[in-house]
C-alpha cells in the first residue's frame, strides 16, 4: 500500500441504539480509489456518516486513524478542516444562497481564511470548466430546482473547490441516467491525484466503468468480508451476493 491516509481498526458503530458496524477494518493509501459495495442495510452509509462524524452515529469500539491521528472524537468541522469530504446521497436545496457564496464560505472555513472574491471567482470558473459546467450554475441558489444530475455534479464541484485529502462519495451515482453517470465519473477522475483518495459507496457498476478502482470491498452485516479488484464488482453484478454469503457460511 502507498502512504497510508486512513486506517479503520475494528470499528463498531450504532445508530439509534442499534449496532450497525460490527468490527469493520479498512486501510486506504494516498492516490487510491476504493469502492464499498454491499446489500441494503449492510452498513455502507453508516460507515460514511461515522467517518464524517454525524452526531446521530455513535462509536461503540475501535478507532479511525487519519494521517496518524485518531479522529473518533473530532467534530464534523474539524474533520473537514483535516481534509475529509462527504458528498450527500440526497443534496438539500438551500434557497437564498448561491452556489458561489456557499462554496466561497465553505472554502474559507476549511482553509481557515477568508477567500478573496475576485480570486475565488476565477478559481471557481476554472473548476467549472474542468467539470464542463456552465458558469451560470454559480449564481443559482444551491440545488434549488436542480435536476438529479445537476445536484450530483454540484457535489463534485464542491469536492473540486475544497480539494479534500479523502473524498467519500455516498451513492453519488444513484438515480442518474447513463450520461449523467459518465459526466460525474469523468469529473471525479480528473480530481484524483497521488495525494488524495476516493472512497466510493455504490450499488452499481456503471460509475466504476469510468473510474477503474484499485480495490473493491464487500460490506455485509457490518463487516468487510471480501476484498478484490474490478473483477469482484463484475462477479457481484452477475451473481449478486448469494455466492459470497455461501462462502461465509462454509
Amino acid at each position: 500500500m502507498k502512504n497510508k491516509l486512513l486506517k479503520i481498526n475494528n470499528l463498531k458503530a450504532s445508530v439509534e441504539g442499534k449496532e450497525i458496524l460490527k468490527g469493520l477494518n479498512l486501510e486506504i493509501g494516498k492516490g487510491e480509489i476504493h469502492v464499498i459495495m454491499g446489500p441494503n442495510g449492510a452498513g455502507k452509509s453508516t460507515l460514511a456518516n461515522t467517518l464524517m462524524g454525524h452526531p446521530k452515529y455513535s462509536i461503540i469500539d475501535g478507532e479511525m486513524v487519519f494521517e496518524g491521528d485518531i479522529i473518533n472524537d473530532l467534530k464534523v468541522d474539524a474533520r473537514a478542516r483535516k481534509g475529509i469530504f462527504l458528498s450527500f446521497q440526497y443534496p438539500e436545496e438551500v434557497p437564498g444562497i448561491t452556489v458561489e457564496n456557499f462554496l466561497r464560505t465553505a472554502k474559507g472555513t476549511v482553509a481557515g481564511k477568508v477567500q478573496n472574491i475576485i480570486q475565488f471567482r476565477k478559481a471557481l470558473k476554472e473548476k467549472m470548466k474542468l467539470l464542463k459546467m456552465d458558469e451560470s450554475y454559480a449564481q443559482r441558489y444551491l440545488n434549488l430546482g436542480f435536476s438529479g444530475g445537476e445536484k450530483k455534479k454540484n457535489e463534485i464541484l464542491q469536492m473540486a473547490v475544497l480539494e479534500p485529502k479523502l473524498a467519500i462519495l455516498d451513492e453519488t451515482d444513484s438515480g442518474l441516467d447513463v450520461d449523467a453517470v459518465r459526466i460525474v465519473a469523468e469529473g471525479v477522475s480528473k480530481l484524483v491525484n497521488e495525494e488524495n483518495s476516493i472512497l466510493i459507496i455504490t450499488h452499481h457498476n456503471r460509475i466504476l466503468d469510468y473510474l477503474k478502482p484499485d480495490y473493491v470491498h464487500v460490506l455485509m452485516d457490518g463487516r468487510i468480508v471480501k476484498t478484490g479488484d474490478m473483477s469482484l464488482a463484475r462477479e457481484i453484478e452477475e451473481s449478486g451476493y448469494d455466492a459470497i454469503r455461501a462462502e461465509l457460511d462454509k
